[in-house]
């Protein structure tokens, strides 16, 4: 069963009228890239229409935006702000390896299954040089009671990927929930340096945040 398929989602969103809140960078995200070198290479993946990849284009940073939607690439296109857009899946990065100084991954790697999710986690480390950061965010198990109580239909289709029958969000598609604990086991070969279980923009709406440090 193919599990990375929400892209399909999110590339019909993208083609309709885009919400303001996914045209404007995270604050956690601005306060990440503040610590980084001027100039260096940071991999968004999967970008969307670009709400991060374009502030830090706009920074100065030699800036990656990687999507499995053609939709999100091309407003990313459209804003002609210096970005390289490349279109692919995000368990089979199309780059070199070490090829990165830095990846923000923001609300993306935890769709799909967990096969899916430890292959992408593979990738990101490849591309990575040494002591290099990944930005991201994973969903918290603490959010899993308001989803199956918000959206019918909830069905765990393997260990810890969740469905639910709701045509109005992408959670038709797999879902990744996780502990702390779970979390650091996926994450061999970085030390995470930041961890926090954050509500985002919804009551209940809990996400992992995290900065983590690739291991020479």
């Amino acid at each position: 069963m193919k599990t990375d398929t929400a892209h399909e989602h999110w590339n019909a969103h993208w083609a309709g009228d885009v919400a303001e809140k996914w045209l404007v960078p995270e604050q956690d995200v601005a306060r990440w890239a503040e610590g980084l070198a001027p100039g260096c290479r940071i991999l968004d993946l999967g970008a969307g229409v670009g709400r991060h990849a374009l502030a830090l284009a706009k920074a100065g940073f030699d800036v990656t935006a990687l999507d499995a939607a053609a939709d999100g690439l091309a407003a990313i296109d459209a804003a002609n702000a210096g970005v390289t857009t490349v279109q692919g899946p995000m368990d089979a990065l199309p780059f070199e390896d070490q090829s990165f100084d830095h990846v923000l991954s923001w609300n993306v790697i935890y769709h799909g299954n967990e096969d899916v999710l430890l292959r992408t986690i593979h990738e990101i480390r490849r591309i990575l040089m040494p002591g290099a950061t990944f930005m991201g965010t994973m969903l918290s198990k603490r959010r899993l009671p308001h989803d199956t109580a918000k959206m019918a239909g909830g069905s765990e289709i393997s260990r810890n990927t969740w469905v639910f029958d709701s045509d109005q969000s992408d959670k038709r598609h797999p879902h990744y929930y996780c502990n702390a604990a779970e979390l650091l086991a996926l994450f061999q070969g970085f030390e995470v340096r930041w961890l926090e279980d954050r509500e985002h923009d919804k009551p209940g709406s809990f996400h992992w945040q995290v900065v983590a440090e690739k291991l020479a």
